[in-house]
């Protein structure tokens, strides 16, 4: 199945400060990703992730997922299919949003949905993960993007990169290690994406090689 990028305009949904979502802009702004970054929605009302796109003149929305705690599901996730579709996104960057994705919002943007997880999936889904990495004493551990299926950090792998587990890591020490390789795993899968370099096989990403 071709993974066909038309012309990438990236919504992206998230809960917290919005690092990944800066090193997205970043990399639209700077050129090396051929991309627009068409809006951010929240589901928190004062998240930093909104100031970080209004300083940079993005429309920022936050959209209420109430009644639900940790999902998308009901009228919350048409609000925000309807926003996504509003504001003519067609790919959708899931960074640090705190929720479940429910077939609503993936059936709306088929294999358009991405994630990105602070481990190398299938290893260490969920929550806290670099915390679950140092309690099992890897050795290795690191970040994945995929995209998002109806499972939890379940669906098909696209960049992952690799960060050792120090003796002396604490948690904080190696999520920022993690972070690091975050913002650079993120528009890596981007620019795959855009340059139609992607290619979808039952649950496996072949990424073509450069022309």
């Amino acid at each position: 199945m071709t993974i066909q990028p038309a012309s990438l305009r990236i919504a992206i949904l998230g809960s917290g400060k919005g690092s990944n979502a800066q090193c997205i802009i970043e990399a639209v702004a700077s050129g090396s990703l051929d991309a627009q970054v068409a809006c951010v929605l929240s589901d928190v009302e004062h998240a930093g992730i909104l100031d970080r796109a209004r300083r940079h003149g993005i429309p920022a929305e936050y959209v209420s997922a109430a009644p639900y705690r940790t999902k998308l599901a009901g009228d919350a996730e048409r609000a925000y299919v309807d926003a996504l579709k509003r504001y003519g996104a067609n790919v959708v960057c899931l960074a640090g949003f705190m929720r479940i994705i429910k077939h609503g919002l993936l059936s709306a943007f088929p294999d358009r949905v991405l994630n990105i997880h602070p481990a190398l999936l299938p290893a260490f889904p969920g929550l806290d993960s670099w915390k679950q990495a140092l309690a099992y004493g890897a050795k290795v551990t690191g970040c994945t993007v995929h995209f998002v299926d109806a499972g939890t950090d379940t669906g098909p792998v696209i960049v992952q990169r690799a960060v050792p587990v120090h003796d002396d890591d604490t948690p904080d020490s190696l999520h920022a290690r993690i972070q690091v390789e975050e913002h650079k795993a993120y528009p890596e899968a981007l620019r795959l994406l855009a340059a139609d370099r992607l290619r979808l096989e039952g649950r496996r990403v072949r990424v073509l090689p450069a022309p």
